[in-house]
């Protein structure tokens, strides 16, 4: 496991690929045990050179490649933080701390995965990876599509767009009832509403359900309790109906979370 220290990771590249939103190549030069035990559904914590934002912010990872020791983000401008991050280029130097948090656990048999927004970028390195028949559902604004076709070698790809300009006009599941897809397992990334009808879809169908929460943390270890979610279990370290999403997650069971 790696060490949980903060490291300087150095930008291979950066570029824009929608509008607010950039993907950053980052190598670990002193720390390749980063890339090598980092798994989907992990994150890093990224720090600001600029002293006065003290805070990590939290940017899952959204590919993987172990043979080079490099991991790749994909993120949304919506600070000064991220935004300080998106004027990074090639030989710049960030301190990063990770991978952090709990990912997803692969079971076999046919899966769906399902990413709404920036939920969608942690959902690249699972398809990727998962055996078996996998379907990915990605669910957008409008016609731009961002990653989508990054995920065409690796499964079959359902869109739907909230203006109905690409493919099923709706949400999700809206994709997946018109489709008519079924599965094992189903996993997702994404913006809160869209995992609570994730969560009543799969509970509906009997089919297990790994959702990844999209929530603002601060110290991104744990010791805070700054983005505990509720759950039906009493967590050991609160003695409360809370899990912390850094340190707990950010993958939880769907039926084990209150939405």
């Amino acid at each position: 496991m790696a060490d949980k220290k903060k490291c300087a990771a150095e930008v291979v590249s950066q570029k824009l690929v929608s509008e607010g939103i950039y993907s950053m190549w980052l190598s670990f030069p002193e720390r390749q045990d980063i890339a090598a035990t980092a798994v989907p559904g992990q994150f890093l914590s990224l720090y600001c050179k600029d002293g006065s934002r003290l805070l990590p912010r939290p940017i899952s990872i959204c590919e993987i490649d172990r043979e080079e020791g490099r991991i790749r983000i994909v993120y949304r401008v919506v600070g000064r933080g991220t935004e300080e991050f998106s004027k990074l280029t090639a030989g710049d130097t960030v301190a990063v701390v990770g991978p952090l948090g709990n990912g997803f656990t692969v079971h076999e048999g046919r899966s769906i995965l399902i990413g709404g927004g920036i939920g969608i970028p942690p959902m690249l390195e699972l398809a990727k990876s998962i055996p078996g028949e996998v379907s990915v559902v990605l669910g957008y604004r409008d016609s731009d599509l961002f990653l989508k076709e990054e995920f065409e070698p690796y499964a079959a790809v359902y869109v739907s767009t909230e203006d109905g300009s690409v493919g099923t006009k709706g949400n999700v599941i809206d994709a997946i009832l018109e489709q008519g897809l079924d599965a094992d397992v189903i996993y997702a990334c994404g913006p809160l509403p869209m995992l609570r009808g994730v969560k009543d879809y799969a509970a509906k169908k009997g089919i297990p359900a790994q959702i990844s929460m999209e929530e603002k943390m601060a110290c991104g270890i744990g010791a805070c309790l700054a983005c505990v979610c509720q759950s039906k279990e009493r967590d050991a370290h609160s003695n409360v109906g809370n899990k912390r999403v850094c340190k707990d997650g950010p993958v939880f069971d769907a039926q084990e979370i209150e939405l």
